[in-house]
């Protein structure tokens, strides 16, 4: 009988830790041509090490595959519902037969027995994590309360790891490398502008920024690129007025007149006394003159 999803995903993981723990024939643990094994295409899982996949495979070479694959049968094929990484180790140790336990799973108990094997997986990378709580939430409707209770995590880590996903690509081929962890994501995501998270991205990874050192050096980029966006300064608007008071100054002394210059938002003007008929025609006689 296929295990049915009204046992929920607990009896699901139980199901997949005895199938592996039960390594004999009797319990149902098969010794399969490794040639008819195959990976399963929704695998969660889309990083792999390679320098501990030689590890494993070396260890392999030593003392074969401890814990048996977890697989289903399709037309004399078997697709790997548990186990991916090991079958890689395998085909690098150049072993021809690979121990399975078969499992008459559904489609949907599969991808939901792969996601979890996955994030039980200590090795398994941040953004890989954050896919395989996004497909349990998309695909299986769970909310986030849901999810860390079904994973024995708090809810607050199945949020921050979440904020993984809105990230960069660039930021997010870095955690899927493993540089950027949850924690880094939640700094990053308040650098909107998508270069400059990019180049803090790197830094953090380049540099192996602890979290705290993260938020220093993200708060500097963002104040360093506000000044740059910045209106103009107090220091400015202070130039601007002495040059205005430059100017009255010298007209004052070309006219002989007092002079003031009104600056507007759109359009400034120039103010200029006299006080008699006399006086009006002694400034537009100087004013001929500059014709």
């Amino acid at each position: 009988m296929k295990s049915g999803l009204g046992k929920g995903l607990g009896a699901l993981i139980n199901s997949v830790q005895t199938a592996a723990a039960n390594d004999t024939a009797s319990n149902g643990v098969l010794m399969v041509d490794i040639r008819k094994v195959e990976p399963n295409p929704t695998q969660p899982r889309q990083y792999f090490n390679e320098d501990a996949l030689d590890e494993l495979a070396e260890s392999m070479k030593a003392f074969g595959i401890v814990q048996p694959l977890l697989v289903t049968e399709e037309e004399n094929r078997f697709i790997i519902i548990a186990g991916e990484r090991r079958y890689r180790a395998a085909r690098k140790a150049q072993l021809t037969e690979i121990p399975v336990i078969i499992k008459d799973y559904t489609e949907m108990e599969i991808l939901q027995v792969a996601l979890i094997e996955n994030i039980q997986r200590q090795d398994l990378t941040s953004i890989e994590e954050a896919a395989c709580y996004k497909r349990l939430m998309d695909d299986f409707f769970f909310s986030p309360d849901e999810v860390a209770s079904k994973l024995g995590k708090r809810k607050h880590t199945v949020l921050n790891t979440l904020h993984l996903l809105e990230l960069t690509p660039r930021a997010q081929e870095l955690a899927a490398e493993g540089k950027l962890t949850a924690s880094h994501a939640k700094v990053l995501i308040g650098v909107t502008d998508e270069a400059l998270q990019a180049v803090c991205a790197e830094k953090i990874a380049e540099t192996g920024l602890s979290v705290r050192e993260a938020e220093s050096m993200v708060t500097a980029a963002l104040k360093a690129a506000a000044k740059k966006q910045a209106p103009p300064t107090e220091q400015a608007d202070e130039n601007a007025a002495l040059a205005l008071r430059k100017a009255e100054n010298e007209l004052k002394h070309t006219l002989g007149s007092k002079v003031q210059i009104i600056q507007g938002a759109k359009k400034s003007k120039i103010e200029i006394e006299f006080y008699s008929g006399e006086d009006l025609e002694r400034l537009l006689g100087l004013f001929r003159k500059l014709q």
